[in-house]
């Protein structure tokens, strides 16, 4: 991967389903306009690949990913049967991407104003590893459902150590540990043991306190500038991580990361929207957010920086706003607008 330097990093881009490619082209545009920093290696996954191939995450899409080691995704759509896995939890599983990073921060002052949360979620442990199954009850086979959830000590002090050096790195000041381990005192038990457990060697530089995650939810919508950011098991960061989305105007304007030692990934968070695909009025601000991180990732935080103003400026100086911001503009007048301000 390249450091700083004006070298052009070898990506793999992924545009998704629905409005994906739309929203992906807008933010290669705006790569462009930046100099292009990255050299694209173009594949398929989700519908587009099913079309192609029968597989919604081909061989070829994996293999590049593996090759560059970095990702921009657009929106994926998971058919509904079909015995076909989720394609992103495929993904995370597949390079170990044990962190999921979800920042958000207001941009459209609103109900909610300076909003500025980071949170971190465990990405591959949890509910999520989906070891389920049905016990049959006389004539009914699927008379009671069985889910178990597994979090490991190593991955809860991996995804905590993930956090606090984030916050060392980043100056962030404290970071709130979401658990219920009143109720799943092994679940997530382990999980606030290990996390408090790494914070001792963060003492000085980073403050840190816990929360159970339904007074979390409630305190977020009550007084969310208390939190700096949080820590988080797959499943509440999943909820929470959305429910941050909704203080600042919606998944539309929240960026996402999923990041492991093997590579990392970087993707708007909303859906593929399939109503509005090809009309060319969605907003690509989530994705564009998340190149921004992926330029951060790369060491290269002057051109991160201007995307971020340059989104910044366009919606509230030049007022150019897609529709679901309350605009008329469409993708293609907002991408334009954006790039005059680069």
């Amino acid at each position: 991967m390249a450091s700083a330097s004006g070298e052009r990093i070898p990506a793999t881009l992924i545009p998704g389903d629905g409005i994906g490619p739309e929203v992906t082209k807008a933010t290669v545009d705006v790569l462009d306009a930046l100099g292009s920093p990255f050299v694209w290696e173009t594949q398929t996954a989700g519908m587009a690949a099913i079309d192609a191939g029968g597989d919604p995450l081909p061989a070829a899409t994996l293999d590049s990913v593996r090759r560059t080691k970095l990702a921009l995704k657009g929106p994926l759509t998971t058919p509904v049967g079909g015995g076909f896995r989720s394609v992103n939890v495929r993904l995370r599983e597949e390079f170990k991407l044990y962190a999921n990073l979800r920042p958000a921060k207001t941009i459209i002052p609103g109900r909610y104003e300076d909003i500025d949360i980071v949170l971190v979620r465990e990405n591959i442990e949890g509910l999520y590893v989906a070891h389920e199954y049905f016990v049959p009850v006389g004539s009914d086979p699927r008379a009671v459902a069985v889910s178990t959830g597994v979090n490991t000590r190593e991955g809860c002090r991996r995804i905590a150590r993930f956090a606090f050096e984030y916050a060392v790195k980043n100056g962030r000041k404290k970071i709130t540990i979401v658990h219920k381990a009143n109720v799943l005192k092994a679940l997530t038990g382990i999980f606030l043991e290990a996390a408090r457990d790494v914070a001792k060697e963060y003492e000085g530089r980073v403050a840190v306190d816990d929360r159970i995650v339904d007074a979390c939810a409630m305190q977020l919508v009550l007084n969310p500038w208390q939190f700096d950011m949080l820590l988080c098991t797959n499943l509440f960061g999943d909820i929470l991580s959305d429910q941050l989305a909704g203080l600042i105007g919606g998944l539309g304007m929240a960026p996402g990361a999923n990041i492991g030692e093997q590579a990392a990934i970087f993707e708007a968070v909303h859906g593929s929207a399939p109503d509005i695909a090809g009309k060319g009025v969605a907003n690509p601000v989530s994705l564009l957010l998340a190149a921004a991180m992926m330029l951060d990732h790369v060491s290269k935080p002057d051109l991160a920086g201007r995307i971020r103003d340059g989104i910044r400026k366009t919606l509230l100086e030049d007022n150019v706003r897609t529709r679901d911001l309350g605009g008329t503009a469409s993708t293609s007048e907002f991408t334009a607008a954006l790039i005059k301000r680069l």
